[in-house]
């Protein structure tokens, strides 16, 4: 397996982990790192789930499974990839999710279950690596994963704020951690053509290209060029960064072409112009 845009050994003998590595974006992040070189771990709660991902990538990728909403169970998944590798380079906070509702049908329950799992995941899953493998070795990269747009997302709220405050923690760990020669960088994800996009409701689905003035979903291998970029030596320019990769999605709330802005042949019609005078 070789990576279709980067140099075969551009991560050689990096140790990569995964959270939320057996399905989706993260797997795909997870199989081009192994492409790039790295070791991968994959971890997620359902062994079955990352372990059949692992196999899928070969000797290179081995799972790892664990709970990374608590304390015990990010310490449990760092120490799973310090026993195979005996270090740990990159870690790419893939584990996230929310469910789609109105503003105030959210209940506290779940608007608690989505921050504990988008803010508080994050949070212990950074604060292991670098205090068990990452200060240690005085290196070390985080790639927190995030969403656009961040002029809101209608229905989930919820993943809105969290998602914001992973962006600004982002900001505050790369300069707390500067020192300890680790660079922390948070890359923003659009709309993505996965299995995941399948559980919102028909119309959201229907309706999520056509809010992308690229004209189109994004595709997984695009989302994992940019997770392995980050993993890559330039990462680290980028610590404090939000990269967002979502086809102009931030630029923009609502259908593209804009409907006001069409003609009756679906197209953005050009103003008529004079030719300027010669001088």
């Amino acid at each position: 397996m070789a990576s279709e845009i980067f140099a075969e050994r551009l991560l050689d003998g990096q140790v990569a982990l995964v959270t939320g590595g057996g399905t989706g974006l993260g797997r795909a992040a997870a199989r081009e790192l192994v492409a790039c070189g790295a070791s991968v771990v994959l971890a997620g709660r359902r062994p079955e789930v990352v372990e059949a991902a692992a196999a899928e990538l070969g000797e290179a990728a081995s799972a790892a499974s664990g709970d990374v909403r608590s304390s015990e169970g990010a310490a449990a998944i760092v120490a799973t990839a310090l026993e195979r590798h005996g270090r740990l380079d990159v870690l790419v906070n893939n584990a996230g999710g929310q469910y789609f509702a109105p503003a105030e049908m959210i209940e506290l329950k779940g608007w608690d279950a989505v921050w504990r799992l988008n803010v508080g995941g994050t949070r212990e899953m950074s604060r292991v690596a670098v205090e068990q493998a990452m200060r240690p070795a005085g290196s070390g990269t985080i790639v927190n994963v995030t969403l656009s747009p961040h002029n809101g997302l209608p229905g989930m709220v919820h993943s809105s704020a969290a998602r914001a405050a992973v962006e600004a923690m982002t900001r505050e760990h790369a300069r707390e951690w500067a020192s300890d020669g680790i660079a922390v960088i948070a890359a923003a994800a659009g709309h993505f053509d996965t299995t995941a996009l399948q559980k919102y409701p028909e119309p959201v689905r229907r309706g999520a290209a056509r809010t992308v003035p690229l004209g189109r979903l994004g595709r997984e291998e695009e989302h994992a060029w940019l997770v392995a970029l980050l993993a890559s030596p330039l990462g680290r320019a980028l610590s404090g960064s939000v990269v967002t990769l979502d086809g102009g999605r931030d630029n923009w709330f609502g259908p593209w072409p804009p409907p006001n802005l069409e003609d009756e042949t679906g197209e953005i019609p050009m103003e008529a112009r004079r030719d300027a005078p010669v001088t």
